[in-house]
């Protein structure tokens, strides 16, 4: 049975970042999740865009991010969009923990990311947001 690939949003304002998440997540987090392609965003407009074409399965937001972190912008997403994809944000400080559960994350990682943590924490979410296959 052939999954369909995913498409996860990364956002931070810094290249590297953004490559960090790429390569701690690995383009197929889990064996029984489809291959992830990934759409990265330097900007808030090129998150907007995204989601609001809704082409997004889960979307990674740096809450470190300049002018806007990651963890304002959930918040926002969460508020504004009413499907909105699940949406994981990762943090610098442990402590901070708590503002991405306010923010409505869906879950949360800490840098430094360690790839068998973040990679099973996105499989648990895409997992959860996957659509049923129903015959008929």
């Amino acid at each position: 049975m052939g999954e369909r690939s995913m498409r996860v949003l990364v956002f931070s304002h810094k290249a590297e970042v953004r490559e960090a998440i790429v390569n701690a997540v690995g383009r197929r987090p889990a064996a029984d999740l489809g291959r992830v392609e990934y759409v990265e965003a330097a900007g808030i407009a090129d998150v907007l865009a995204e989601v609001d074409e809704g082409n997004v399965d889960l979307a990674i937001l740096d809450g470190e991010a300049q002018p806007t972190g990651g963890i304002g912008l959930c918040r926002q997403l969460k508020s504004e969009i009413a499907d909105c994809p699940p949406i994981v944000v990762a943090v610098r400080r442990r402590d901070d923990r708590w503002l991405a559960t306010w923010s409505q994350a869906d879950a949360v990682l800490v840098h430094p990311l360690d790839p068998l943590t973040a990679a099973e924490t996105v499989a648990d979410v895409l997992r959860a947001r996957r659509v049923p296959v129903v015959n008929g």
